[in-house]
């Protein structure tokens, strides 16, 4: 299977998001608003709608739920520990490094769930929801509990607010109690769900931004070599090692390769760091995951 070709319209949907927020009127101030209403109303539609509808087995999910945060923590542990490192600690900004962390291990949702649907179906998007529900938590505590240490931040309540988390707890919460979405609903929010996937993928290429990458490059390179190296072999290494299925290890394997998440770039300006660098990380990021994607799931696969 060419798996480039496969992700081709995904890549293209963030193609078609950056040259239409650059080259048209339709620019950042149209833009931000429907990032928002993605990230705060539809995405967490298709969260929750992926988990209603399909049994949760936690039994046979739990290898692919250990890789996920075996291969997490040892993501956070490696980009906190860069400092402490022999020759590349002295060349990292401190404050840079706090704010930029995070895009070693954080993931693109967006990105995730359309390609996990594409490779694997309905099966593929309950996996990922899972992943994305055990790993989202965790993530968001690592990322924000070093900004928010050097600040006035609580990271409890940043927490609090996640709609991802909201959607994804809630989703497994009804699952376990055996609600179903009423047959009068599904209509409208299958559509919601499918809306979210196309746009949450142009807005992700509508806040691409290059300026600003020059900066901190050897910080710049150590993250995005445990975002975009890293994690696809420890992937392969814990697939392997755990017996995960066929669609546990693609799942796997795809989320491993992920671009870090869009969202990197807004937690850092919210808390008063310098988020137009992360912003440029997050787009190089995102230029990389056409590379680490087919890799991971061409190669290691």
């Amino acid at each position: 299977m060419n798996y480039a070709t496969l992700l081709l319209p995904d890549f293209s949907l963030i193609l078609c998001g950056y040259l239409i927020c650059r080259y048209t009127a339709l620019n950042r101030s149209v833009w931000q608003p429907v990032e928002s209403l993605v990230y705060y109303l539809l995405f967490p539609v298709l969260l929750f709608q992926s988990i209603v509808k399909s049994p949760v087995d936690i039994g046979a999910a739990s290898g692919l739920i250990a890789a996920g945060l075996a291969m997490g923590l040892t993501a956070i542990a490696m980009a906190y520990s860069l400092p402490h490192w022999p020759w590349l600690g002295k060349r990292i900004d401190a404050r840079d490094h706090a704010a930029s962390a995070q895009v070693a291990f954080r993931f693109n949702s967006f990105i995730g769930l359309a390609i996990a649907e594409r490779l694997a179906g309905a099966e593929g998007l309950l996996m990922i929801a899972v992943l994305i529900g055990v790993c989202v938590p965790l993530f968001n505590v690592a990322a924000v509990w070093p900004m928010a240490r050097h600040g006035q931040h609580s990271f409890a309540r940043e927490l609090a607010r996640n709609p991802l988390i909201v959607a994804t707890v809630s989703g497994l919460t009804a699952n376990l109690l055996g609600f179903q979405i009423p047959e009068w609903a599904n209509p409208t929010v299958s559509r919601i769900s499918a809306a979210s996937l196309a746009l949450g993928l142009m807005a992700a290429g509508a806040g691409l931004q290059f300026g600003l990458l020059a900066r901190g490059k050897t910080l710049s390179v150590a993250v995005l070599a445990i975002r975009h190296v890293v994690q696809p072999l420890m992937a392969f290494a814990l697939a392997r090692l755990l017996g995960l299925s066929p669609v546990q290890t693609t799942v796997l394997l795809a989320f491993s390769a992920l671009p870090t998440a869009s969202t990197c770039y807004v937690l850092a300006a919210r808390m008063g760091y310098n988020g137009p660098y992360v912003a440029g990380l997050v787009t190089l990021s995102t230029v990389l995951g056409m590379l680490s994607l087919p890799f991971a799931l061409g190669v290691l696969r």
